[in-house]
């Protein structure tokens, strides 16, 4: 296997895992808001917006695939002949944002699903539930901003 090769699993990984976890994350919380506006439509914007957070983690991978692909020429450039230690580098550091996207995109979804509740029993908390959801995410951004910085560090 080529270095190449090596890193485009990288990307694979970053993008598949952390989408992985953002829709399992977005498919728990459409549960329970489905079942809440089946009771009360009206809730519906509320719970769209707190369903749409666990989404973010595919966000995150999907940027990190994009840099390493960007990175290794296959989006613009030629692409580079990498060694097998630069297509270790590549995939090491897409692991921070793929595992990280994957876990906390479930775990997202489930305390949005807890906001739902949240919100079915006093709306005007919607707030309070967003920020118990917005604490989760703390982490696939910090697991973003390593595989970033590890990405920029690789020598080509």
């Amino acid at each position: 296997m080529t270095g190449t090769e090596i890193a485009l699993i990288g990307a694979a990984l970053a993008v598949a895992l952390a989408g992985i976890g953002s829709a399992i994350g977005v498919g728990i919380v459409g549960q329970s808001a489905a079942g809440l506006v089946t009771e009360d439509p009206d809730k519906f914007g509320q719970t769209l917006l707190l369903q749409a957070l666990p989404g973010t983690q595919g966000i995150y991978g999907l940027l990190a695939g994009f840099i390493i692909m960007q990175n290794i020429g296959i989006i613009g450039d030629e692409l580079l002949e990498l060694t097998v230690p630069q297509g270790y580098g590549f995939l090491m550091a897409a692991l921070p944002i793929a595992i990280v996207g994957l876990v906390s995109g479930i775990y997202q979804g489930r305390v949005s699903a807890a906001a739902v509740g949240l919100v079915a029993k006093r709306p005007e908390e919607l707030g309070k539930g967003i920020v118990y959801a917005v604490m989760v995410e703390t982490y696939a951004v910090l697991a973003l901003l390593a595989t970033i910085m590890l990405l920029f560090g690789i020598p080509l």
